[in-house]
C-alpha cells in the first residue's frame, strides 16, 4: 500500500513541475513578444498599401524594436490602410517622424520602420503619422524585371536581319 502512495506522490510532483514549467514558458513568451506592453502610446499611420502587415508586426527605429502593430482597418474616406501602432512610451519619437513598411530581404519578414524627424515635440497618444510609405510589391518588381530583361536597351538575342519575338511593350520589328 505504501508503494502505491509513493508512486502516486512522485507522479504528482512530476506533473506539478511540468505545469509550472509550462506556465513559466507562457509568461516568458508573452513578455518576449511584447504581449505585455502596457506602457505604450497609440499612434495611427495611414499607408497607401499595407501588404504583409498584421497585428503584432514589429515597429522598429534604427533596427531596434520599439513597438508593434496593435490594429488595422480600411479608412472608408481615403481607402488607405489605417494602422494603429503601440509604441513604448519611454522611446520619445519626434512628432514629425515618418513611417515606412519594409522587408528584411526577399524572404524575410515585413515590419514598420519609423524614421525620426527633427521636431522637439514627441509623438503622444492619439497622434497621426501622415508621412508614410506603403509596402513594395516584390513579386511585381521581380516580374517587371524579368519581362523587361530583353528590351531595347539590351543586346538583341537575334542576329542582324533576323526577326525576334519582341516584348510586350514593343512589337517585333517588321
Amino acid at each position: 500500500m505504501s508503494g502505491i502512495l509513493r508512486d502516486n506522490l512522485i507522479e504528482a510532483v512530476v506533473g506539478l513541475l511540468v505545469v509550472l514549467l509550462a506556465a513559466w514558458f507562457i509568461v516568458f513568451a508573452w513578455q518576449r513578444t511584447g504581449g505585455g506592453m502596457r506602457d505604450s502610446i497609440r499612434v495611427t499611420a495611414l499607408f497607401p498599401a499595407a501588404n504583409g502587415i498584421s497585428v503584432g508586426t514589429d515597429v522598429k527605429v534604427a533596427g531596434l524594436k520599439v513597438g508593434s502593430v496593435a490594429g488595422q482597418r480600411l479608412d472608408p474616406e481615403t481607402y488607405q490602410a489605417e494602422v494603429i501602432l503601440a509604441i513604448d512610451e519611454d522611446v520619445r519619437i519626434p512628432s514629425d517622424s515618418s513611417a515606412a513598411i519594409t522587408a528584411e530581404g526577399l524572404l524575410g519578414g515585413t515590419y514598420i520602420v519609423l524614421l525620426p524627424g527633427g521636431s522637439p515635440t514627441p509623438l503622444k497618444n492619439g497622434d497621426m503619422i501622415f508621412d508614410t510609405q506603403g509596402s513594395v510589391d516584390m513579386m511585381g518588381l521581380i516580374g517587371s524585371f524579368i519581362n523587361r530583361s530583353g528590351g531595347a536597351g539590351g543586346a538583341s538575342p537575334t542576329g542582324p536581319g533576323q526577326q525576334g519575338l519582341g516584348t510586350m511593350e514593343e512589337p517585333a520589328a517588321q
